[in-house]
Parts: C-alpha cells; structure tokens; sequence
C-alpha cells in the first residue's frame, strides 16, 4: 500500500464516519483509493467499507463490552451521560422521519412525542436536562448529519430558543453499525456488531492490537495466544504496511505505536493536570512493587489515594486549582485515565490490578521553583 492509500486508511481510523461536504479532502483521498481500502479492511480487519460521492463509512466492529469507548461531549471532552446517549437516540429517530429542514422548537416537541410513545421518562425542563439534548446534537453536527443553518443550538441550554437545522438522513441512516431491526436489545446489538466467524482468529486478534493501547497474550484465548506466536514478526510487518503502526513485542503481548500520534483520541503520556499526575503515580506504583514480572500485579485503591495527595501537594502551586480541595476526585480521575489507557485493570470485583506494561514508563520531572517545567517518559 502506497503513502497515500495508507493516509486515507489512517483517516478512516480516526473518523469512521467520513462526509463529503464535512471533509472533503479527506472524503476525496478516500474515495481516490476506495478499491484498494475496501479490500485491506475487509481482509485484514474484517471491516466493511461503503464509499461513495456522498460520504466513507468504515463499519468498525468494536470489541465488546470488556472494551467499550465511550462517546465525549465535544466543548468539555466529558463522557456521554445515559442522558446524553437517550437523547441522542430519540433524535436520530425523529429526524429519520423528518423533512430537509426543521425548527429546534419543533424537534424538541416531537423528541418529547416519541419518548413518551416509547415509555421513556424524560426530566424536568432544567438546564442539565436541556445540556443533554445540545450534547446530543452537537455530536450529530460534528458527524455531518445535522447543521445548525439559522441561529445557534448552544442558546438552548440556557432556555428555549430557535435555530433552523437542515438534516442529512442519508448520513444518520449509516451511524449504526448494525441495523435495528436485525435485534431486540442493546446487548444483542453490541453482539452482532463485534462478533467473527468462529474461524477468523485472525481477525480478532489484529482488531485488538489496532483498538486497543496494549494487548496482553493473558487475555487471550489459547488459539489467539498460538496464532499471534506464530504470525507476530508478520503481522508487525503487515501492520505497518496497511496502517503505518509500529509493533512491540515483548513476552507478556504486544502494543501499535503510532510514530506520528495521529490515531489515538487518548494520548499518553500528555499535558494537563491529570495526564502528568497519573503518569507521575504509575512511577511509583512500579517503584512500590519493582518491576513488574507477572501480568498483572495488584495494586491497593488507598495507596493509589495517598500517591496522588502526595503528588498534588507537591505540585499543588502548578496543577489545576479544582483539585485543591478534592485530592479525592484527582485520585479518582487518575485512575480513570490509567485505566482507560491500559496501564491499570479494573476487575469485576472492582480491585485494581497494575498491567507489567506499566514499567515502561519512568517519568523524570524536572522543577524549577515550584513550578514542574519538564515531564520526560522514559523507555525501560
């Protein structure tokens, strides 16, 4: 695969949701390749790919319930709410029966219809609940499927406005992976959406290891741990010819690096308050245990608690002022962060278990006065 077929695939990875006149330049790198993406995705990931003069959908399969990402607000990067995730549903429902246009006013009104057709409880008419339905649309627009062409969804938050919305039911038609009627439960639509024929391994295998920040052989089966032995100096090859990622191989699995940081939505290490006291506490909990040479090593919840109070009274003076006063919430949003980047493993007794990987990352921060100028990662 050429650079610029390769470029084409890695914007797909990133937005497996392409419009036309949202992206036009990547829509039209896309579609330039469109043979030759087709049959990559389908043959390497199992991934189907629609292209045409109207948008790119890659069907990206998702990996399950075990590794669920979840959708971000898109000012404050918060996780969807339940509330935000109805909404977002009721819309997409009422603007598939809707005409090119329609009011905000209007869309509220029938949201509100179709919800009590479908026996969901709606709140009170407050500004949390109102945050909730802009939330919803404005992830709507950033997927190309509504535009706010008069006036601005935002005011809505703060009491009952108007804007006029022109809908792109074609683009909303192709937001599910799966179509609704072929299940009858949002656990079944997760299923159908990820599962492979019970003979492609490989394809199970080679998701993870482009999803997912770290691949560990403990969690997978006995015939993906056998495959990946056997294929893995392929697959770094093949990995890097189709998608530009870079294969690490260790004992304990494997890990993508992406050397131009472009694919993931979850950098780290990175800037910010929480990224560097999490990459700081990692440091410590590998001091704590030494290096790591089981898989997974467990970590104590309060030691975690009592590091991270730590860290922020030592860099209190160059961290966020909102943890000041919440030492707790810092703890609680580090552990988030490592977790959600692989680093640390939540089970489903909600114990904390520190992943060998860990160990690689040995932060050297460097002060000056009070202030923490420099946080270097080091490979080890």
């Amino acid at each position: 695969m050429n650079n610029t077929a390769r470029d084409a695939a890695r914007s797909l990875l990133r937005a497996p949701l392409v419009v036309a006149a949202v992206q036009p330049d990547e829509h039209r790198l896309i579609r330039r390749h469109a043979d030759e993406l087709v049959t990559m995705f389908r043959s390497y990931l199992g991934y189907r790919l629609v292209v045409d003069a109207r948008l790119a959908r890659l069907y990206k399969a998702g990996l399950g319930e075990e590794e669920l990402r979840p959708l971000v607000v898109q000012t404050s990067r918060a996780r969807f709410s339940p509330r935000d995730y109805t909404y977002l549903a009721l819309i997409c429902a009422v603007l598939l029966a809707t005409g090119q246009q329609v009011l905000l006013s209007m869309l509220v009104a029938d949201v509100e219809q179709a919800a009590a057709e479908a026996g969901i409880a709606l709140g009170q008419d407050t500004r949390h609940e109102r945050l909730g339905f802009v939330h919803a649309l404005r992830q709507l627009i950033a997927w190309g499927a509504i535009s706010d062409t008069d006036g601005s969804i935002s005011a809505y938050a703060d009491g009952p406005s108007e804007a006029l919305l022109t809908i792109e039911r074609d683009v909303i038609h192709e937001i599910l992976s799966t179509p609704l009627r072929d299940v009858s439960s949002p656990e079944e639509l997760v299923r159908v959406a990820t599962e492979v024929a019970p003979e492609a391994v490989r394809h199970r295998v080679r998701r993870r290891i482009v999803e997912c920040p770290v691949v560990m052989l403990a969690d997978l089966s006995e015939a993906e741990r056998t495959w990946l032995r056997q294929s893995q100096r392929r697959e770094a090859h093949l990995l890097e010819e189709n998608l530009g990622l870079r294969l690490e191989i260790r004992a304990e699995g494997v890990a993508a690096f992406d050397p131009l940081e472009e694919l993931s939505d979850l950098s780290f290490p990175r800037e910010g308050t929480v990224a560097q006291a999490a990459l700081l506490a990692v440091s410590e909990l590998v001091d704590g245990v030494g290096t790591p040479v089981e898989p997974l090593v467990p970590v104590d919840r309060p030691a975690l608690e009592e590091i991270t109070r730590a860290l922020l009274d030592r860099h209190a003076k160059s961290w966020a002022n909102q943890y000041l006063d919440r030492p707790d919430r810092l703890a609680a949003d580090v552990e988030e962060l490592l977790c959600d980047v692989g680093l640390l493993v939540r089970d489903s007794n909600d114990e904390l278990w520190l992943r060998a990987v860990a160990a690689r990352y040995a932060p050297e921060p460097t002060e000056r006065g009070t202030r923490l100028e420099s946080l270097s990662m080091e490979m080890t």
